[in-house]
């Protein structure tokens, strides 16, 4: 039994790690192929904040260099998680 739930607390993250996190280009992209009917509110809204306004694409070239002008004590855990993930990473 101690081995199955050191092993959960191990895979769980990489699970997750694989995901394709909100507002990044490998979600609008797979968002702008899936018929709108099947969106729930919350992606409209995420959709609409990060794929449709030009350089809010989480990632985006444009993304990072608007976070790096933002005061680091005004960024979000969120903003700084995926700072770390696709400007310096």
């Amino acid at each position: 039994m101690k081995y199955l739930v050191l092993f959960l607390m191990i895979a769980i993250p990489f699970l997750f790690a694989c995901t394709v996190e909100p507002g990044s280009e490998g979600w609008c992209k797979t968002k702008k192929e899936q018929p709108k009917k099947e969106w729930s509110m919350e992606d409209a809204g995420i959709f609409a904040k990060h794929c449709i306004i030009d350089g809010a694409t989480i990632g985006s070239e444009k993304w990072c260099a608007n976070l790096k002008q933002k005061p680091k004590g005004e960024w979000t855990g969120d903003e700084s998680k995926s700072f770390a993930k696709h400007c310096i990473l």
